[in-house]
């Protein structure tokens, strides 16, 4: 009886073994307080994440290629203000990894519609891409870090979490 413990005990060492030479090393391991909300400074280009009032990380960030003001309609270069959330987390970005912004909300799509366009969508957290030439407010109306970056941030936040965007 005893050699059936063993052998099932070996197999799931061994699987857990060959999960862990097969980790993918863009996700690091976040073990912190949890992070609570992300709050963004647009002007400033400062971006926090906190858990509560204390802020864990902070980042310098990059913006849309028109960065002032709301963002309106689809390809006007402007990241969103308000409070969205983070609503998905993309391993395969072009971008290294990306974290969804849930632009755009109800309001937005509202405003777009009066005007007959598009509020776009798409809206990230994100590193930059390869074999890229990195100029300050490039991104179509997302937030860019560096690549080092976002690997902290994907592994911090959670789906969910909030995060207020100010000008």
């Amino acid at each position: 009886m005893d050699v059936p413990v063993l052998t099932r005990r070996a197999a799931l060492l061994g699987g857990v073994a060959l999960l862990a030479a097969c980790a993918d090393p863009r996700f690091l391991t976040y073990t912190g307080p949890v992070v609570t909300g992300i709050v963004v400074y647009k002007g400033r280009r400062k971006m926090h994440l906190m858990h509560r009032t204390e802020i864990l990380k902070s980042y310098d960030f990059e913006l849309g290629f028109a960065p002032v003001g709301h963002k309106q309609v689809e390809g006007d270069g402007k990241t969103p203000e308000g409070l969205y959330y983070i609503d998905r987390k993309n391993p395969n970005s072009a971008y290294h990894l990306s974290v969804g912004i849930s632009y755009p909300n109800a309001e937005d799509r509202a405003r777009a519609a009066a005007i007959g366009h598009s509020p776009g969508g798409d809206i990230f957290i994100h590193g930059t891409p390869r074999a890229f030439r990195r100029d300050r407010d490039w991104t179509w109306g997302c937030l860019a870090v560096t690549d080092s970056e976002i690997e902290v941030i994907y592994s911090m936040v959670n789906v969910g979490t909030p995060i207020w965007l100010y000008p």
